[in-house]
């Protein structure tokens, strides 16, 4: 199962997940990040910053999740430009070695297929961020979703693009299509690390954690990962029925163990 921690704030999740990257990175100066954007890994973004203060992260890469088809690179919203805005520039990665999948018309029928390769080229992904949607969503990987599935185009609900409608100027404007990451390419990575702050988020972590393997609520694939962390304030910990249990299972864990 998931190992899972809850924690009193959205900061205090940051910093956690913050510290277990800079340990990588000083391990690995190459490793592989899978990025997520979204509000719910900027805790972990900003907590990055005072702590990669003189560490060489020059050869760090990235891949980001998803992207939303036929948006405009340079578009505000689109998941590259808030890669740069959010990741890239603060924390001073080579804007070179991160990459988000091409959403654009041109070329699309193959996109998903050209971000598989490149992401066994750079030997896979050490520690993929994840958020989860109120639809049980990870990457944009919307119920129904296999969990073989790889990189490829998605339909979004009305759900996800009303709840993304707060990034627009109105849920007009939020893409219909986007490329996601498949469930089958995240299960790949070698460490997930989910994140989830909010009562909103409750039931999703709950059934993603809790409850049946499904299709039906994609975050629930992470029940079938070797090496899965899960990072939650109290608020979106409220449905775990055995929240006690993991409470006790982080205060008494080996401290060899790391995260």
């Amino acid at each position: 199962m998931a190992e899972i921690i809850i924690v009193p704030s959205e900061e205090a999740a940051g910093a956690l997940v913050a510290d277990e990257i800079v340990r990588l990175i000083r391990a690995r100066p190459d490793v592989v990040l899978g990025l997520a954007t979204g509000s719910t890994p900027v805790p972990v973004y900003e907590a990055l910053r005072p702590r990669l203060e003189g560490v060489d992260v020059s050869r760090v890469r990235g891949f980001a999740l998803d992207e939303y088809v036929g948006i405009d690179p340079a578009h505000p919203e689109s998941y590259r430009s808030v890669i740069a805005r959010e990741v890239v520039e603060p924390l001073g990665l080579t804007p070179g070695l991160v990459h988000t999948p091409n959403g654009s018309m041109d070329g699309i029928e193959h996109a998903g297929e050209d971000y598989e390769a490149a992401i066994e080229e750079a030997g896979g992904i050490d520690l993929q961020i994840l958020g989860i949607g109120t639809s049980g969503h990870i990457g944009f990987n919307e119920p129904g979703s296999s969990f073989a599935s790889l990189t490829r185009v998605k339909t979004l609900l009305e759900q996800t693009r009303e709840d993304n409608a707060r990034f627009f100027d109105s849920i007009d404007d939020v893409p219909v299509h986007c490329i996601t990451q498949g469930l089958g390419t995240i299960l790949r990575a070698r460490h997930l690390v989910l994140l989830a702050f909010g009562e909103g988020k409750a039931d999703a972590v709950a059934g993603a954690v809790e409850g049946p393997v499904t299709s039906s609520l994609p975050g629930s694939a992470i029940q079938l990962h070797p090496h899965a962390t899960v990072v939650v304030d109290e608020a979106a910990a409220s449905r775990l029925e055995n929240r006690d249990y993991y409470r006790y299972a982080w205060a008494n864990k080996p401290a060899w163990q790391g995260l």
